[in-house]
């Protein structure tokens, strides 16, 4: 095939991809919704659970056995689905606040955000952090506000909090009729024409939706329809309404909706069909954007390894940035500059896979057992590119990991190193306490217990954690430890990722108080990258 037809037929399914994530504080509801949308893209017959109900299958998302317990998504997963005539990466995100750096480098991979909203709490503070990171990435933002089934505040006043706190403007394009716990359906303000919900047994499959006019609404609901009205009339004196040019920069379109019972979750995705934009030209490290039918061109934003106990394997998840990825096809790793070969190229559908022969930008595709690849990387065709760096957080909390039986430490140290590979922890290390009591840093204590569980379920090691009494971390040097050797309240290690000295204080008071005894000491803080 001629180049010129080759790069026209690259940038047609380039257009047909939308690549999204959902954000939201822990339990707004993010991994119900995520199941609903693979629900009502039927590409499953019956959505999980995380709200307790007898006999139900947990999220297909969530399939790590620590989730299904818990009901919380600990690590991101991907799903991939059609929807009309689209194809729709779904990067499914932990939405607890100690699993922040996965869900930041999740971000980096999608071209648009789902800021799920609980409609009693608002806006809550992990969204808040995960919308900052959406603004600073210019991520455009679409709201669905969540939990209309249950009782909750005003929808208008729902609105003016958006707008007052993260400055977006509102522009519904469905709204609420009955307040919420008392949901009936929405108006679709496009139309004027109302969708009643009527929620099946159990509410497992896709709600029964039935079309009224306004004459009918307004028959069978009085009030609450009267008031939706009164409503929608306040959002049109103001201009309330949905403009595709600044919903990219200022606006963001807002939806109402119950994921849990499968109630707005097809106007959801609709809206993502229509207004989600396609993948863009990517900037690369130098801020020049690389057009999508550009030779092929991805990075790595995730590994994870043992997601099926049938394929004892590590997967290094790949964001198409440009180009078109065939399978078998032998790229070039950025980082060292070989050949790779691409021969086990998978497509995932949360734990689940199967082979893929091609893939164009805004796909995600996993390649099988790529243990030479890390977090960042980038692969490609033809000349080098390279993409910003992924973010990396500051650790707040530390902790000694020890094998309980020390003929389990060749198991305990290949548990350790997958790990620090995918970033669940980062791995610290010191001469002083040896390799067989690695120090764990993470940004919240739930990674510990993670990474406990999985030494445990997929290493068969059983292994004794020490928390230690530091909070603060600092970059150092070479001679700055060996002036800390010996101090009370100060350690300094080895992130084993990259090599870089940390030195640990208890306090940020104990590290001026250290620092200022020792004039010249190199502390430099830890800030993110990208």
């Amino acid at each position: 095939m001629p180049a010129t037809a080759t790069t026209t037929a690259v940038a047609a399914e380039a257009a047909r991809r939308r690549t999204f994530a959902v954000i939201s504080h822990p339990d707004a509801g993010k991994s119900t919704i995520t199941e609903a949308l693979a629900l009502h893209a039927q590409v499953i017959g019956e959505a999980g659970a995380v709200h307790g109900k007898a006999g139900r299958k947990g999220v297909v998302s969530d399939w790590m056995a620590m989730e299904q317990q818990r009901g919380i998504s600990i690590t991101s997963a991907v799903l991939q689905f059609a929807y009309r005539d689209l194809v729709v990466n779904l990067l499914d995100t932990p939405g607890h606040a100690d699993f922040s750096e996965d869900t930041y480098r999740v971000l980096t991979a999608v071209d648009c955000a789902v800021m799920l909203l609980d409609a009693a709490k608002g806006l809550e503070p992990q969204t808040l952090k995960l919308f900052e990171v959406c603004r600073a990435r210019r991520i455009p933002v679409i709201t669905f506000i969540n939990k209309w089934d249950r009782p909750g505040r005003e929808p208008l006043a729902l609105l003016d909090e958006i707008e007052e706190r993260i400055s977006l403007r509102p522009t519904p394009i469905t709204w609420p009729v009955g307040i919420a716990g008392h949901f009936h359906g929405v108006v679709d303000r496009r139309t004027g024409d109302m969708t009643a919900f009527h929620r099946t047994p159990g509410g497992s499959t896709a709600a029964v939706e039935e079309p009224l006019t306004a004459a009918e609404a307004a028959h069978r609901y009085g009030e609450d329809w009267h008031r939706a009205t009164e409503e929608l009339e306040l959002l049109d004196l103001t201009g309330a309404d949905h403009d595709q040019d600044t919903f990219t920069a200022t606006t963001t379109p807002v939806l109402f909706g119950a994921a849990v019972a499968n109630f707005g979750v097809r106007q959801l995705l609709d809206v993502l069909a229509t207004h989600a934009p396609a993948p863009p030209p990517r900037p690369d490290s130098t801020g020049t954007p690389r057009p999508v039918d550009a030779p092929l061109a991805g990075f790595v934003f995730k590994i994870q390894a043992n997601m099926n106990k049938a394929h004892r394997d590590q997967v290094a998840f790949v964001r198409i940035c440009s180009g078109k990825f065939t399978r078998g096809m032998t790229v070039t790793h950025g980082t060292t500059g070989r050949p790779f070969a691409t021969k086990y190229a998978q497509q995932m559908f949360g734990a689940d896979r199967e082979t893929i022969d091609e893939a164009y930008p805004g796909d995600v595709i996993g390649l099988v057992n790529a243990t030479a690849l890390g977090i960042g990387d980038t692969l490609h065709d033809g000349p080098p590119v390279t993409f910003p760096p992924l973010p990396s957080f500051v650790p707040e909390h530390f902790a000694v990991l020890r094998a309980a039986d020390s003929s389990t430490f060749k198991r305990f140290r290949r548990g350790v190193e997958q790990l620090d590979a995918e970033g669940v922890v980062q791995v610290l290390r010191s001469d002083r306490r040896g390799e067989q009591s690695p120090v764990l840093a993470a940004v919240g204590p739930m990674q510990f217990e993670v990474a406990v569980a999985r030494l445990d379920a997929e290493f068969g090691v059983t292994t004794h954690l020490e928390r230690l009494p530091y909070e603060v971390a600092r970059r150092t040097d070479p001679a700055a430890e060996e002036r800390l050797r010996g101090v009370h309240d100060a350690e300094v290690l080895t992130r084993v990722r990259d090599g870089a000295l940390l030195a640990l204080f208890t306090s940020d008071w104990r590290m001026h108080s250290i620092g200022d005894s020792r004039p010249g000491l190199t502390l430099d803080p830890l800030l993110p990258a990208g």
